[in-house]
């Protein structure tokens, strides 16, 4: 992202999670989260600290709350994308679901709500006529193929054609 859009980014007063711009680096989360944190956290030293302590707010304690939200659901929408990397890549269903600390048969739940949801983006997309986000029908047939893998087997070459987004 560019260097105005970082510094629109430091103005931003968050106090929802939607305040949050999409595609906003979790980098830029963490920072502001940390700053309104270190206020909130300041607040409990004792008074007679050598320490500069900026006031906290409750303005501070929102926005906390609002980028701890705004973390949790960009990690939660990135779970299936990052678990089909991981199949065709070539972890296992054994492997993948340990790393999500799941069940293969919960990761493969994971996966499938993942591709319905890309298979809703593309039927969108392509509704209002725009270039189709997205998995389309074949792409989505061969996500949920994967789910057919045994726990322990890997995505064979034969398997792993589709690109997905």
């Amino acid at each position: 992202m560019s260097t105005d859009a970082y510094h629109h980014w430091q103005e931003l007063q968050v106090s929802r999670p939607g305040d949050v711009p999409p595609a906003t680096p979790l980098t830029w989360l963490a920072q502001k989260h940390q700053q309104h944190a270190d206020r909130l956290t300041d607040r409990l030293l004792p008074a007679d600290t050598p320490h500069e302590a900026a006031p906290a707010t409750a303005a501070d304690a929102l926005a906390v709350l609002a980028l701890r939200e705004a973390v949790c659901r960009e990690m939660e929408h990135g779970r299936g994308m990052y678990l089909f990397d991981a199949l065709r890549l070539g972890a296992t269903w054994n492997e993948a679901a340990a790393a999500l600390d799941l069940t293969p048969g919960q990761a493969r739940d994971v996966l499938r709500a993942w591709a319905e949801g890309q298979r809703h983006l593309y039927a969108a997309s392509q509704e209002r006529g725009e270039q189709p986000l997205g998995l389309g029908p074949q792409e989505h047939a061969a996500v949920l193929a994967l789910t057919e893998l045994a726990d322990d087997e890997p995505v064979t070459a034969r398997r792993s054609g589709t690109t997905g987004t």
